[in-house]
């Protein structure tokens, strides 16, 4: 009974490649790599998807300024007046 059991843990080692896992874990200098390199992904991904969803947001709110609403006209005016005032 324990040989199977002991044949059954070592085959689900094998299948969850846990001496690759144990390889990588006592490698510093191979997950300090790897954490430079996801750290860079993922500064990337949030500075694209910051852009992307900024400009979706500055084109909803100019098609809003464009049909001339009196509220979110009036917001938006007064945004972009702000905004002028701080770049100069």
């Amino acid at each position: 009974m324990p040989e199977k059991w002991m044949e059954r843990f070592l085959a689900a080692a094998e299948r969850m490649r846990l001496a690759d896992y144990v390889a990588f874990e006592s490698d510093r200098k191979r997950r300090l790599f790897d954490a430079f390199w996801q750290g860079i992904a993922r500064g990337l991904g949030i500075m694209v998807g910051f852009s992307v969803l900024g400009a979706a947001l500055l084109f909803i709110l100019q098609a809003l300024a464009k049909r001339n609403l009196p509220g979110i006209s009036d917001f938006v005016a007064q945004v972009v007046a702000l905004v002028q005032l701080r770049l100069q």
